[in-house]
């Protein structure tokens, strides 16, 4: 959007006519006869209109500067504070397991309802950064904390088993979650972990991760995730199992207690999507907004135009008289 920043100045506009039409004339010299002209001045002297519309011209432009034109960028909203989350998703070979069943009866495995269902949590967000930490044999940064929601979800989704092995570092997915926060000037960070098993590699165990953490002003959430019983099919019959039997709940609740953190158990996609609304709940989304619009000066142009007309004037003046 265009304006002019200080718009009164166009007043000043008329000034000159008023000068011209209302002060005395300057007094004219004595004329002078001589009997014959020197040599080039009975030449015929240049239309004198140009150059008024060119004096013209650059009042006109000189106003325009002084008027202080300014271009507004369209609005954008800022958070004046804000928090960091990291969600620390678990790879692990488990995770491939079809055991989450949704409403319409369909067997998915449990990444696929992590995906599903994280994604509309990040969609909610707003105002957050967000950062995404995946992990199984080893641990990596995948996402750096960010508010752009949109970057975090397509890395979410692009994420596939089997790419770090098959074993679950729990403690190394803490671990970086937690280093992210360093230099963090947020009032509140929080981790949301995600996992199917027991720690069975890295090279910290989940509780240091947890009490590093916790010196760090961390709170971290807890997600065991998995049903309790599954039919497996066998050569003559069915028989139920336990997918679960190697999800470490107490090591999952103990790391959420240290931190001021929860624990959540998440046996469905209905179960993981109520789960994420709590959390929704217990760190609400910052709703304080500040809108800033950014802002261009334009005043250089019309006055580089006036200065420019000013000098053209002159030497014209010089040649011309």
């Amino acid at each position: 959007m265009f304006e002019f920043f200080w718009i009164w100045a166009w007043v000043l506009l008329p000034l000159p006519w008023f000068i011209y039409r209302y002060t005395p004339p300057a007094a004219q010299p004595v004329a002078i006869r001589l009997p014959k002209l020197p040599d080039g001045i009975g030449h015929r002297q240049p239309d004198t209109r140009w150059r008024k519309l060119m004096v013209g011209l650059a009042w006109c432009l000189l106003i325009g500067a002084l008027a202080r034109p300014v271009w507004y960028g369209d609005p954008i909203e800022i958070n004046p504070e804000h928090r960091d989350m990291m969600l620390a998703v678990d790879l692990s070979g488990s995770m491939s397991i079809e055991d989450m069943v949704t409403p319409d009866g369909e067997n998915i495995d449990r990444l696929t309802a992590v995906k599903q269902v994280l994604a509309d949590f990040i969609e909610r967000r707003q105002g957050d950064r967000l950062g995404l930490v995946l992990f199984a044999q080893h641990a990596y940064l995948q996402t750096p904390l960010t508010f752009d929601r949109d970057t975090v979800k397509q890395q979410l989704n692009r994420s596939v088993l089997g790419l770090i092995g098959q074993s679950t570092a729990i403690g190394e997915g803490l671990g970086i979650a937690a280093k992210t926060f360093i230099d963090s000037q947020a009032p509140q960070r929080v981790i949301i972990l995600l996992s199917d098993g027991s720690n069975t590699a890295g090279v910290i165990q989940p509780i240091e991760a947890a009490e590093l953490a916790a010196r760090s002003d961390v709170t971290i959430y807890t997600i065991g995730i998995g049903a309790e019983m599954m039919q497996q099919r066998t050569f003559f019959s069915t028989r139920t199992v336990n997918p679960s039997q190697d999800l470490d709940e107490k090591a999952l609740t103990e790391i959420a207690k240290l931190t001021g953190g929860q624990y959540f158990r998440a046996r469905n996609p209905q179960e993981l999507e109520q789960i994420y609304q709590l959390i929704d709940q217990m760190e609400p989304v910052n709703t304080a907004q500040q809108t800033w619009r950014p802002r261009e000066e334009l005043f250089r142009y019309p006055l580089a135009l006036a200065l420019l007309l000013t000098v053209l004037i002159a030497m014209l003046r010089r040649r011309y008289g």
